[in-house]
C-alpha cells in the first residue's frame, strides 16, 4: 500500500520497497547521479545523490535509502550543493580528465554534471596518476584516466550479461578497474564482446575503437530495457 512522504515541502506518494531516488525520478525531481542506473543494483558509489532527511544529521544516498512513511526530505540546500561540487571536483582531480581530447566530450555524464554545478575552476590539486590505457581488446578500449569507479560496467556484466569480467582492485585513490584476474582485457576468457559495459559507462573510460574526440554517444538505458526483458521471461 502506498504512503506519503514530503520532498522539498511537497507531499508525494511512495510505494513499499522504493528508494528515495525511485520516488524522485517518478516525480521528476532531479538528482545528480553517476553510479545509479535503471536495471542495475544500486551501490551508492558516487555519493552525488545525497539528501538531507529530517531527524538525522547524516547525509544519506537517495539510491540506497528506502522511502518510509512521513519522511521529510530535502534535495537542495547550500550544504548539498557545496558537497556535490566538492565530490565532482575530486573526481576530476583523481584522474586525468582531458575533456577536449576525449571521445565522450559533450556526451559525458561527469562533464555534464560539472557544467550544471557551475564548476569553472578546481580547488584541489590534480594527482595526475600514471594509469594506463588498455587497448588489447579487438573492439574496445579501457582508459583508466577517465574511470570514476562507478561500477556500472561491473554490475551490467555481472547482473545482465552474467559474464563477471569486471571487478575493482585496490583501495582509495589506488583503486583500479580490472578484467578477469587483473589480465589485459583482450586476454579475458570470459568477455563475450557484447559491449554492454561500454554503453553504460558514464564517461570516456570505456569506448569503441575507431571513435574520435566528441563522437562517442552511449545508451545507458540499455540496462533497464534488458533487465525488464529478463524479468518478463517465464
Amino acid at each position: 500500500m502506498s504512503f506519503t512522504i514530503t520532498i522539498d515541502g511537497r507531499e508525494v506518494s511512495a510505494e513499499p520497497k522504493e528508494t528515495l531516488l525511485d520516488v524522485c525520478r517518478r516525480e521528476n525531481i532531479w538528482l545528480p547521479t553517476l553510479c545509479a542506473i535503471d536495471g542495475l543494483t544500486e551501490v551508492g558509489a558516487c555519493r552525488l545523490c545525497l539528501l538531507e532527511i529530517e531527524g538525522t544529521n547524516k547525509l544519506l544516498p537517495a539510491c540506497t535509502t528506502p522511502a518510509v512513511p512521513y519522511q521529510k526530505v530535502r534535495t537542495e540546500s547550500d550544504q548539498l550543493r557545496n558537497y556535490r561540487r566538492m565530490i565532482l571536483e575530486l573526481f576530476f582531480s583523481e584522474r586525468n580528465h582531458m575533456c577536449g581530447v576525449c571521445v565522450a566530450n559533450n556526451h559525458c555524464e561527469l562533464q555534464g554534471l560539472a557544467v550544471k554545478a557551475g564548476i569553472d575552476h578546481f580547488r584541489y590539486p590534480f594527482l595526475q596518476p600514471g594509469v594506463r590505457v588498455d587497448a588489447s581488446h579487438k573492439e574496445f578500449v579501457l582508459d583508466h584516466n577517465r574511470c570514476v569507479l562507478c561500477t556500472r560496467c561491473v554490475r551490467v556484466c555481472d547482473e545482465i550479461e552474467s559474464a563477471h569480467v569486471w571487478d575493482v582492485m585496490g583501495r582509495g585513490v589506488e583503486s583500479r578497474l580490472i578484467s578477469d584476474f587483473n589480465q589485459p582485457w583482450g586476454e579475458s576468457t570470459d568477455c563475450t564482446n557484447c559491449g554492454k559495459c561500454v554503453q553504460v559507462c558514464p564517461t570516456g573510460a570505456l569506448w569503441k575503437k575507431g571513435s574520435v574526440p566528441g563522437e562517442l554517444k552511449k545508451d545507458p538505458s540499455i540496462a533497464g530495457v534488458l533487465a525488464a526483458r529478463r524479468k518478463a521471461l517465464p
